[in-house]
């Protein structure tokens, strides 16, 4: 394994300094940052599998988020003092971390990938998740994983007219709104929001504000990405099965046309068009040629 740079840069966020550090802890790992804001910090690594299992047709990516006692310096308070499953927040926070981060990898990679962001200081202010989100992308962009599109994410906040980037856990409890938002450097792909009666207005500018600060975010992870020399991985697509190909397309590709033709229909009844049509296409082959069913399937979403 190559020796990996070292590589520490700061970038203002709201009114603290993010800071990235790689190539100081967890080496092993295919990319791994220490991601900290005020006296919040994470560890992030990502490794992935350097060959794709046997016979699975998705992408196994794993998002595990955790907050240990020790990063508030506690001793778990159960009889045992271990640290026990994932609490809610945990899986609601490795859920925010996967959304943004699953469509951006390499189109055809399926390798097991892995995704581990463990809280190691919590200060009162700060909360982890957003940041684990840039953490994570830093972590998966800044190794040679095929994640070929930054991303970052930002809460904002709104207290008596003003717009709070990052704001801490007591300006969130007097805010009107808690938006978090993940995104690229061109666009939003990710929104969670609470609010008290905000306008219309309101949400567009806060959604405006956040994808500012989300954009100068991924300039800045390609900026150390170049910094880095970084090679990434060849991804090499699987061979679809020609004749296959042609008969699905031929029988199907009207329908499918159709059932992804949002301006006639609502989003929900299109997307149960679309797994109903797959379903169909994947049964027409018999329970015996189970290799036959995945090739149905990657040839069905090829065409989607």
């Amino acid at each position: 394994m190559a020796e990996k740079k070292y590589l520490k840069e700061s970038i203002k966020l709201g009114d603290r300094e993010l800071t990235v550090e790689s190539g100081r802890v967890a080496k092993q790992a295919d990319g791994s940052v220490v991601i900290r804001y005020g006296d919040t910090m994470l560890l992030v690594a990502a490794v992935g599998a350097p060959t794709v299992r046997e016979g699975i047709d998705f992408f196994p990516l794993t998002v595990e988020y955790r907050e240990s006692n020790y990063a508030a310096g506690r001793i778990p308070g159960n009889y045992f003092r271990r640290e026990g499953r994932p609490n809610e927040k945990e899986v609601l926070t490795s859920r925010l971390i996967d959304r943004p981060c699953r469509p951006l990898f390499a189109e055809g990679y399926k390798n097991e990938t892995q995704v581990i962001a463990s809280v190691i200081s919590a200060d009162p202010d700060n909360n982890p998740d957003v940041i684990a989100i840039t953490g994570a992308s830093c972590a998966l962009y800044l190794s040679d994983i095929p994640f070929l599109n930054p991303i970052a994410g930002v809460r904002i906040g709104l207290i008596e007219g003003r717009y709070i980037v990052n704001p801490t856990y007591d300006e969130v409890r007097e805010s009107r709104l808690n938006l978090i938002v993940a995104g690229t450097e061109e666009a939003i792909v990710m929104v969670e929001a609470g609010a008290t009666e905000v306008s219309e207005e309101i949400m567009v500018e806060a959604l405006m504000l956040a994808h500012k600060e989300i954009n100068r975010l991924c300039r800045w992870q390609k900026e150390l990405y170049k910094a880095l020399e970084i090679q990434k991985r060849e991804v090499t697509p699987g061979a679809l099965d020609e004749e296959m190909h042609r008969e699905i397309e031929e029988k199907y590709s009207e329908r499918l046309r159709s059932a992804l033709d949002t301006t006639a229909q609502e989003k929900r009844t299109s997307y149960a068009a679309v797994d109903a049509l797959k379903k169909e296409v994947v049964e027409s082959y018999p329970d015996d040629q189970p290799e036959r069913r995945v090739m149905a399937k990657l040839i069905f979403d090829h065409l989607k």
